[in-house]
């Protein structure tokens, strides 16, 4: 009799051990020393950052989504080499309905690592944007703000867009100042999602609900709260209009991550 009450509680303390390690292995236990609270991190990709379509890959650490890029745009340009299969020879108006003018430059292929928030939310203090990139776009082109160097507008540059409305830098990164057209007439439409700015809040195109935004519809960091398609219950998110600050401006509504090529 004793042998058999001393299997039953054998097999017990057993169950109880197996139980508590299963549970560790999907959950990690924070708090004081005189209780904890389980909470779970999860490193799956939400759906709507599948949508960078442009992307090498996109992981999650369950705090930041990490997004790899190449940074050649899929479509025509000048800046492309004569040998590239999307060399183009446009000569048409561009953006602002300039001439299009070709800069000397050129795309070359580049190694983008962006790691935004995966939870982004409203900073206690808005950093200004860099020179450089300050988001990604669905094709995986970086956005960058509207200047063309340290507080220099646009004015000179803008007649360098291509028919997509896009240009590479000296060191051959192609990016977009402004609407990337490809993407609002391409690939997606006006309304749709375009990208995400470091801070992790969404970038949307120049219209919402059939409407055309413009810059008195948006905040000083050029968005709002509103349910969108993406976010049906809400979230902050940027707005590209047609004019200047473009795509942003007074600096990230939230804490934004890094980029590095």
């Amino acid at each position: 009799m004793k042998l058999f009450y001393f299997l039953i509680c054998s097999t017990f303390l057993l169950l109880q051990s197996c139980s508590k390690e299963a549970s560790s292995s999907t959950s990690s236990t924070s708090g004081g020393t005189s209780g904890g609270t389980t909470t779970t991190t999860s490193t799956t990709v939400p759906d709507v950052y599948k949508k960078i379509y442009g992307a090498t890959s996109i992981t999650s650490d369950g705090t930041y989504i990490t997004i790899k890029s190449t940074g050649l745009p899929d479509h025509k340009s000048n800046y492309y080499a004569s040998t590239n299969a999307l060399s183009d020879n446009f000569s048409g108006t561009t953006f602002g309905g300039y001439t299009f003018a070709k800069n000397p430059n050129s795309i070359a292929e580049k190694a983008y690592v962006f790691k935004i928030p995966v939870d982004p939310k409203m900073a206690s203090t808005h950093a200004a944007t860099p020179l450089g990139a300050i988001g990604v776009s669905l094709n995986g082109i970086p956005f960058y703000n509207q200047y063309a160097g340290p507080n220099q507008p646009l004015t000179n540059e803008i007649v360098s867009f291509d028919r997509y409305w896009g240009h590479p830098t000296p060191s051959s990164a192609y990016h977009y100042h402004v609407e990337p057209l490809y993407l609002t007439t391409v690939k997606a439409t006006k309304s749709a999602l375009m990208g995400f700015l470091l801070d992790g809040f969404p970038v949307y195109g120049p219209e919402e609900n059939g409407t055309t935004v413009d810059n008195t519809k948006l905040d000083i960091y050029h968005g709002h709260s509103l349910a969108t398609a993406d976010y049906p219950n809400g979230i902050y998110h940027y707005h590209i209009t047609a004019a200047d600050p473009y795509i942003n401006g007074s600096g990230y509504y939230g804490t934004p991550g890094t980029v590095s090529q």
